[in-house]
């Protein structure tokens, strides 16, 4: 079966030559001759332009771009001493050393639980790797290398970055060392669910080819400057990839290396987002059409001692409207630790103000 295929150069018919130009027959006919042989150099030179974009840009990223295997125990308990017994899941992904002294950026999904790793280096060398701090909330994760002297990649803000703009991805798909695609940011401020099942705001989207393997790896600008980290893709798709945007990274990877892990606040409840009857939004002129239902408080917790149980109803938290677990998250970060902070609950159908105080999650 042959696959159609339309060109799209306008003058021309299946079977016929292209019909003649309209024109004077000297002075119009060379001009437009000029003309298009002008449109033809310029797609050319813009053409090349893009692509030595590229190849600067890769020349520049990969020799600090790394793979990243892992190896995990299957975690299967077999009593019966069959062919699963004691055998390690095999692993791998990418990542990017951001700092001279070798400090390692990847995803958290690529090494989380792992019992060793081996980072091979764009120039051959392996060297085994140490987890500095793990944090699947975020999808994130730093490893260290015993090596100094390093090529390392700069961020980029992110936060200037916009929707068209080059995007090129590298990494080691399927195991193929260093490979480069490239495309444009398609959508700033997505979202998307890690794998601990917190909400990840800040996402970029690209059509930049991703395929596994891939996970942990840069995506950089025609600079050569990390504008994200490499994490997903919709597999039913084709061109909807998505990373973590530099700032978010930038943030997460300075506190794993201080602190091993990324801070963060909680009050201890359990919840879940439910619709609010229209009365009851009417009633205390609420901002929105959901809440969170408390579903169960740990004991010992601020939200314990604050007087919360289960079955209120968290409406705000210091006037801020709370209409899914995912707000009461972006609320509570390390900043507000310790800080008292009014909650809004309602409460046999009465709207009442509580005062709680959060305290740093345990990982």
């Amino acid at each position: 079966m042959v696959n159609r295929v339309d060109f799209l150069s306008a003058g021309f018919g299946a079977g016929r030559a292209a019909a003649p130009l309209a024109g004077n027959g000297s002075a119009d006919d060379a001009a437009s001759s000029a003309t298009r042989g002008g449109a033809v150099r310029d797609d050319a030179e813009l053409l090349d332009a893009y692509s030595q974009a590229v190849v600067q840009a890769a020349d520049a990223v990969s020799p600090a771009v790394v793979n990243i295997e892992v190896q995990k125990s299957n975690g299967r308990r077999d009593l019966n001493d069959g062919p699963n017994r004691g055998r390690r899941a095999q692993a791998s992904g990418s990542g990017f050393i951001f700092t001279p002294d070798g400090f390692v950026l990847t995803n958290s999904h690529v090494v989380h639980g792992a019992d060793s790793i081996q980072v091979a280096l764009a120039d051959g060398h392996r060297t085994a790797g140490t987890i500095v701090g793990d944090d699947p909330d975020s999808d994130l994760a730093v490893v260290r290398i015993p090596h100094a002297d390093l090529p390392f990649l700069p961020f980029a803000d992110s936060a200037a970055i916009r929707v068209g703009q080059m995007a090129i991805a590298v990494g080691n798909p399927l195991g193929f060392q260093c490979s480069v695609t490239a495309g444009v940011v398609s959508a700033l401020g997505r979202s998307l669910r890690a794998g601990s099942g917190r909400l990840m705001d800040d996402i970029i989207q690209t059509d930049a080819a991703l395929n596994p393997g891939n996970s942990g790896g840069p995506l950089v600008d025609s600079r050569g400057r990390v504008i994200g980290v490499n994490t997903a893709i919709i597999p039913s798709a084709q061109g909807i990839c998505f990373a973590i945007a530099a700032n978010t990274a930038r943030l997460v990877a300075t506190q794993l290396i201080a602190f091993g892990k990324f801070r963060r606040g909680q009050i201890g409840v359990a919840g879940q987002n439910v619709l609010l009857p229209r009365w009851l939004v009417r009633q205390h002129d609420l901002l929105q059409d959901s809440a969170v239902l408390v579903s169960g408080v740990e004991a010992g917790s601020p939200a314990e001692r604050a007087g919360l149980s289960e079955g209120d109803l968290l409406v705000a938290i210091e006037g801020r409207a709370i209409e899914s677990i995912d707000d009461l998250h972006r609320y509570l970060t390390v900043e507000r630790v310790g800080t008292a902070c009014e909650l809004s609950v309602v409460r046999d159908e009465k709207l009442i103000a509580m005062r709680v105080t959060p305290v740093e999650k345990r990982v």
